[in-house]
């Protein structure tokens, strides 16, 4: 990763800097701004990425593969998902698509900001993917959709990602800390599906999504006998089909 804006021979000549842009905040300002914008979100971010490197060992990862999860996978429900299928023994497939599905979410993410970053190069787009989450998406769109000068604006989105990203991998390697020392006979299992509570809640806000969480939230309890976490899979397609067809007979 390099500093400044990319080569200008990588922009088109549409979106290089015009006179107008010559009052546009630089690359570093941008950047700071990034950095400032997401810092109040890490007051959440942090004891969540503690209590995912506690969990992560109370399931049997070694710390090692913890860490590389965050700094790979970087997707807080995704990785606990991890941690809980890894703990019933569930296969790499299933895991794989489960983490698929639950980050289907960036799908839309990336096409909302998709028209502000059309203009970088594949390097830079392929990083600012990478670094894509929830809270770095919440604070930058806005900023990316104002008007005004966009020359170094995407770096205010690199400022949001990598202070997240920071602070998810400190805060991860501190809850592996913390819970490599805790005596086995503190399960913390009971934390997991209290925190998907917690994701899961605030976003029911229409009948179609309350529907598809209730239908996948039976279908699991239902099918938990079957083998390799199929059943959490089978459940989550279902709710996810539930959930699409309500909407298409509401609309």
């Amino acid at each position: 990763m390099e500093g400044g804006s990319p080569p200008t021979a990588s922009i088109p000549h549409s979106a290089r800097a015009h006179p107008s842009d010559q009052t546009a905040p630089g690359a570093r300002e941008e950047l700071l701004r990034g950095i400032l914008a997401e810092i109040p979100l890490l007051l959440g971010v942090i004891p969540f990425g503690m209590i995912y490197g506690v969990i992560a060992i109370q399931s049997g990862l070694t710390p090692a593969t913890a860490q590389a999860a965050s700094a790979v996978v970087f997707a807080g429900s995704s990785q606990f998902a991890m941690s809980q299928l890894v703990a019933g023994g569930a296969s790499g497939l299933v895991i794989v698509v489960s983490i698929a599905a639950i980050n289907m979410r960036h799908a839309l993410y990336s096409a909302s900001l998709a028209p502000h970053l059309a203009h970088l190069s594949a390097a830079w787009k392929a990083l600012l993917a990478y670094l894509l989450t929830d809270e770095a998406y919440a604070v930058s769109i806005g900023h990316l959709q104002a008007d005004g000068p966009r020359t170094h604006r995407h770096f205010f989105l690199l400022g949001a990602g990598l202070t997240l990203w920071t602070a998810w991998q400190a805060s991860t390697a501190l809850g592996l800390f913390v819970g490599a020392r805790l005596p086995q006979s503190w399960s913390l299992d009971f934390t997991l599906p209290l925190t998907f509570i917690a994701i899961v809640v605030p976003q029911l806000k229409d009948r179609a999504g309350l529907w598809a969480a209730l239908i996948a939230g039976g279908l699991a309890v239902a099918l938990r006998g079957l083998p390799v976490g199929m059943g959490v899979l089978l459940a989550a397609v279902v709710g996810i089909l539930a959930g699409t067809a309500l909407e298409r007979r509401q609309a």
